[in-house]
């Protein structure tokens, strides 16, 4: 989480796109009083058995948790149903033996989806990637990972980005290799969160998770003032044009938003006095983003987020 950190850092500070305003962040922080803890399944989409299964279906949640712009109605409140009902049905779904072999249609009907996901066969590659390694140094089992990392979420996501490359998210900028791992550190927040901090939920450094970089949390950045475009790249996200991932602008979006919400909770803290957990934040953020269903968002292809 160190170099997730510095090499967000690096990027704020050589970034030609955008530019992160540290008056937009006291002026956030200043109407920030508390950040309110948001419970992890206030909608009830999510399963939870309080057991291994639980850890199960995270595993394979996050595997897929990427990408549902293309597709309109398309959501992750769709993958996180769909996964649950499916389990809900069949305990035996997320099984290995299952996860190897699972096909295009046969996720979507899976998930109750009427038509092709989007980016459908990475979806189904890294369903059986999640299948292959857990059987294959797991035991078929995504709860010995969590054992297997002796509560330490950088020793979770570390586990996860050596044993799965879908997980390996990563980019060179400028000549320099920035770290983001998404899905790999939601993989532990939502451990967290899921068990409330207790049993497989447990970390000791839960604080050093960052924000977890996707579409949303740059929109909302932006909207509040801490994050400013240059007006090409305003015109860009505006014309609803694709970012190509890997780009200037796409590093940028996602590595900024990382560093100023970095600088928010140093801030909070000075202010409050307590430790404020980038988890929190990102969870404030993302609820505070899709109550605004027109918040303008960029657009990547990408099966990091």
């Amino acid at each position: 989480m160190d170099d997730v950190r510095a090499s967000s850092a690096w990027v704020a500070k050589h970034s030609s796109h955008i530019f992160v305003d540290s008056s937009g962040i006291e002026k956030v922080v200043e109407t920030i009083d508390s950040i309110p803890r948001v419970n992890w399944d206030f909608e009830g989409i999510h399963y939870f058995d309080n057991g291994p299964l639980t850890i199960q279906y995270l595993l394979v949640l996050e595997a897929l948790n990427f990408c549902f712009w293309p597709d309109k109605d398309l959501s992750y409140d769709h993958l996180a149903s769909g996964l649950k009902a499916a389990l809900l049905n069949d305990k035996s779904a997320f099984d290995v033996d299952r996860l190897q072999k699972y096909t295009g249609p046969q996720l979507r009907e899976l998930l109750n989806w009427p038509r092709p996901l989007p980016l459908e066969d990475e979806r189904i590659r890294l369903l059986h990637e999640v299948g292959f390694e857990l059987e294959r140094s797991f035991n078929g089992k995504a709860s010995n990972i969590v054992e297997a990392c002796g509560k330490s979420a950088i020793k979770l996501v570390s586990l996860a980005t050596c044993h799965f490359p879908g997980f390996r998210d990563h980019s060179v900028y400028k000549g320099h290799q920035v770290f983001l791992y998404k899905r790999a550190q939601i993989f532990a927040a939502d451990l967290w969160g899921a068990f409330q901090g207790q049993g497989y939920g447990e970390f000791n450094d839960i604080g050093s998770i960052t924000i977890m970089a996707d579409y949303i949390v740059p929109a909302v950045l932006q909207q509040l003032g801490v994050l400013k475009y240059t007006s090409n790249l305003a015109k860009l996200i505006e014309a609803n044009s694709e970012i190509v991932s890997g780009s200037e602008e796409e590093v940028e979006l996602r590595a900024c938003s990382i560093y100023a919400v970095e600088k928010m909770k140093e801030l909070i803290s000075i202010k409050s006095g307590k430790q404020v957990l980038s988890v929190e934040l990102d969870l404030w953020l993302w609820s505070f983003g899709i109550q605004f269903p027109s918040l303008q968002h960029h657009r990547t292809l990408s099966i990091y987020y």
